[in-house]
């Protein structure tokens, strides 16, 4: 049957080793004057944003720097930057970092634009109803293969109050530019290589059978997963490998891509209620249940499980697929000691009614293939415990 879909990458791409010195060129390529910086703590002690300010500064642009946030940005974070920039009377933005610094800095750009609280932004398309003001351009830079945020037009933030993670999105959060450079992930410590390439992982596993996927987004997700399968491991054990970072890098953002287009499902459901409640980091949220959820899902995807497979040499027999799909992805968590059950995370069978509760109501559930509800969560959940 034919499909209909309405499709658009707004960013342009630009990858490869060193290309982080084109940052000055391209700033200026779009008109950019005095730029806010946003770098997280670990990009400054590390020198990679006096590096870039450095670079922002010799074509003679201003750089404004904020780097006032922690691993998750939440909305106190994001209205610290609003209130630098407005300040400073910034015209662009430069986002430096993981995916804390891409978000952080989106969330930044719709307050500045549209005033309010992130809470005014949730969903997708509210700054049009809000302001006719056009977002601030902007540019990521990403230093981790995970998020895919660069790719995308959302910005995940914490509220403060009840960590809650909202999804905010429109379609001029998305940065003009991602620029690409593996040889900023060279210094990534082996623990969070691990974590966040595994999160890369779950968006192309997820969003390849979301119920929103097209011939398109599973085109970039088969890609995403093609790249990842094969370069998780590698990236792991050689983590000076110029062509493995480069692997994950372009396999996360091509996920990004894959998410944008289908969004994700359960598993990131299960995942958020987990940080929220016990503090659980996201990529080893995720890396607990994953493979749980391609099993539940298997149910109704397990051909296009086949296909996902397929794209790295794996076969699987028919009806099979969900399982070796779920062995393979236990494995590449065990390779990158990542935490194996809910247990392991501080999770007992008495707290899994509330994380069930919650996962219900998370958006992504939506799009899982399988119908998505508290009794389906709880049953995934109690699954993981062992």
């Amino acid at each position: 049957m034919a499909e209909s879909f309405d499709f658009l990458i707004p960013t342009r791409l630009i990858f490869g080793p060193g290309s982080l010195a084109r940052l000055g060129e391209l700033a200026a390529s779009l008109g950019f004057s005095r730029v806010l910086l946003v770098t997280d703590p670990g990009m400054v002690s590390l020198g990679y944003a006096a590096r870039a300010e450095r670079l922002l500064r010799a074509t003679g642009i201003e750089v404004v720097p904020f780097h006032s946030f922690g691993e998750n940005p939440d909305t106190e974070a994001v209205a610290a930057g609003r209130r630098t920039a407005d300040e400073a009377r910034v015209d662009s933005i430069v986002a430096l970092g993981g995916g804390s610094s891409l978000d952080c800095a989106k969330g930044i750009n719709f307050l500045l634009t549209g005033g309010g609280e992130m809470a005014d932004y949730l969903g997708h398309g509210r700054l049009t109803a809000r302001t006719t003001r056009p977002m601030l351009p902007a540019i990521g830079i990403p230093t981790t293969a995970g998020t895919g945020s660069e790719a995308q037009s959302y910005a995940l933030i914490s509220d403060s109050a009840t960590h809650t993670k909202m999804a905010c999105g429109d379609s001029q959060a998305a940065f003009r530019i991602a620029l690409l450079d593996p040889e900023l992930t060279m210094t990534l410590p082996r623990g969070l290589t691990a974590v966040t390439g595994y999160d890369a992982i779950s968006h192309a596993v997820e969003s390849f059978v979301t119920k929103k996927q097209t011939t398109i987004s599973r085109l970039y997700a088969r890609e995403a997963w093609r790249l990842l399968e094969a370069n998780f491991e590698r990236v792991l054990d050689h983590p000076n490998d110029p062509d493995a970072r480069s692997g994950m890098l372009l396999g996360a953002f091509l996920a990004g891509v894959a998410i944008e287009a289908s969004m994700l499902g359960a598993t990131h459901s299960c995942a958020n209620p987990l940080t929220k409640n016990h503090g659980t980091p996201h990529g080893e949220a995720i890396a607990v249940m994953l493979p749980h959820l391609v099993r539940w899902n298997s149910v109704v995807v397990d051909a296009d499980y086949a296909e996902l497979l397929a794209a790295s040499g794996i076969s699987a027999a028919s009806g099979e697929a969900g399982d070796v799909l779920a062995r393979r992805l236990e494995s590449l968590r065990l390779a990158g000691s990542l935490p194996q059950n809910l247990g392991a995370v501080g999770v007992g069978p008495d707290d899994l009614p509330l994380l069930a509760a919650e996962a219900a109501r998370q958006w992504t559930g939506k799009f899982n293939p399988r119908e998505w509800s508290a009794t389906a969560a709880l049953e995934v959940y109690q699954q993981a415990l062992l």
